[in-house]
């Protein structure tokens, strides 16, 4: 007679749980505890002694975690994994003394990328961001958001777009793409802003949507960019589009960015150095998510701090990520970005990790899914030799990832004995 099958896939014993619940114990830890998956959910958590005996002994796969800290899988919610060439000589621009905006307005930066962009193959940008993808994984991402916004035009925005999800097929990665035409103004448009808004609205939205290739639209709602008005034409044609928002807001000056966002309920305003009182208090009335980018602040030396104290008193939710891009934020190690986050904005440990985790998820709409470990939820997660979940922020140039589940599939699994 045929046996039933065995009621979990896996099971990962021995480990001390990192829950990030907001459930009012640091970290949402369970010490001692397990952890099991089915059909790439998360089945069962809890402590050792309360694992039920017969289904222990029934899991297909059994390993011992031999007291490694597990966390969820982190999620990067802000890059642009996706793009041709690099901007290596406007680094040594900068250091001569050349700012962000005088190099953009010189031609540079953003339009540097495009024209590589434009250039590439799909196949040459989906190799090119293998190699970032494959440096988030090592650190334990599991989940990453793709903007486009390097294309500036119909075709090159949808290849862009296809290589993004034909990098989470090839790296078993989550990603979600988000369609970012409104990043620059390109060359053909020079002087004609509100033009080209008219043509994201009227041709590069509807193809997109239509090849169903975007999560969300996002802008760049800047001087250098485009205007609040011009960003509010866009996102009520994304909302028409079925489409939610997020936002480049109030990174070099206040535009109310933030406030423009949360009048259209954006997932996230991103950046937010300037970003005033009434901006904050507009996110938290949205539930809107601040994602902080220290990569970028650091990477362009940026004095104007985000205003943490009020996003904390206002309890907006803060998420962080890499904004691995050419130009701002080179950047491939969430890790990093976790000590930054405490060394630059004087963000907890536990805040930091929140920001990849919990809150990142939040950001990208999958609350509902990720972020945190709880039953039901993808079991997406990493084990770490760490004494305390204090050590991924506090450490710089140390990966102590051992093991990455994505969906209950081992992407990375070390040698488990010590």
């Amino acid at each position: 007679m045929r046996s039933n099958p065995p009621p979990w896939d896996s099971l990962w014993t021995h480990g001390r749980l990192a829950t990030m619940r907001a459930n009012g114990v640091p970290y949402g830890a369970i010490e001692n505890a397990a952890i099991a998956v089915k059909d790439g959910r998360i089945a069962w958590l809890g402590s050792m002694a309360d694992v039920p005996g017969d289904q222990r002994a029934a899991a297909r796969e059994v390993h011992n975690l031999v007291g490694r800290w597990v966390t969820p899988g982190l999620i990067d919610c802000h890059t642009h994994l996706v793009y041709g060439g690099d901007r290596a000589h406007e680094f040594e621009l900068r250091l001569g003394g050349a700012t962000y905006e005088e190099i953009a307005r010189a031609g540079g930066g953003i339009r540097s990328t495009v024209a590589s962009t434009r250039a590439a193959t799909e196949d040459q940008l989906i190799a090119s961001a293998d190699t970032r993808l494959s440096a988030l994984q090592a650190e334990g991402v599991t989940v990453v958001e793709i903007k486009s916004g390097y294309g500036l035009d119909t075709e090159t925005e949808l290849k862009m777009l296809r290589a993004a999800r034909a990098l989470g097929r090839r790296r078993s990665v989550t990603v979600r793409t988000t369609f970012l035409g409104a990043h620059a103004l390109p060359p053909e448009f020079d002087g004609r802003a509100n033009d080209y808004i008219d043509m994201i609205i009227a041709e590069m939205l509807p193809a997109v949507a239509a090849a169903n290739l975007a999560d969300a639209v996002d802008a760049f709602c800047e001087k250098i960019a485009f205007t609040p008005e011009q960003t509010e034409r866009l996102f009520a044609a994304a909302a028409t589009a079925g489409l939610p928002v997020k936002l480049h807001a109030d990174q070099l000056s206040d535009l109310g960015g933030a406030a423009l966002a949360a009048r259209f309920n954006a997932l996230s305003a991103d950046h937010l150095e300037y970003t005033s009182d009434a901006g904050v208090a507009a996110m938290a009335k949205a539930g809107t998510v601040a994602v902080l980018l220290p990569g970028a602040f650091y990477f362009l030396r940026e004095k104007q701090l985000p205003p943490i104290a009020q996003l904390r008193a206002a309890k907006v939710p803060i998420a962080l990520a890499t904004d691995s891009n050419p130009g701002s934020s080179p950047v491939t190690s969430p890790l990093l970005m976790l000590n930054m986050a405490c060394t630059l904005f004087r963000l907890t440990p536990e805040e930091a990790l929140a920001g990849v985790t919990r809150h990142a998820a939040t950001a990208l709409g999958l609350a509902a899914s990720h972020g945190t470990l709880e039953v039901g939820k993808s079991a997406d997660f990493c084990a770490w030799d760490i004494e305390r979940p204090a050590e991924l922020a506090y450490r710089i140039g140390f990966n102590p990832c051992s093991v990455v589940v994505q969906a209950g599939l081992p992407i990375r699994v070390a040698d488990l004995g010590r």
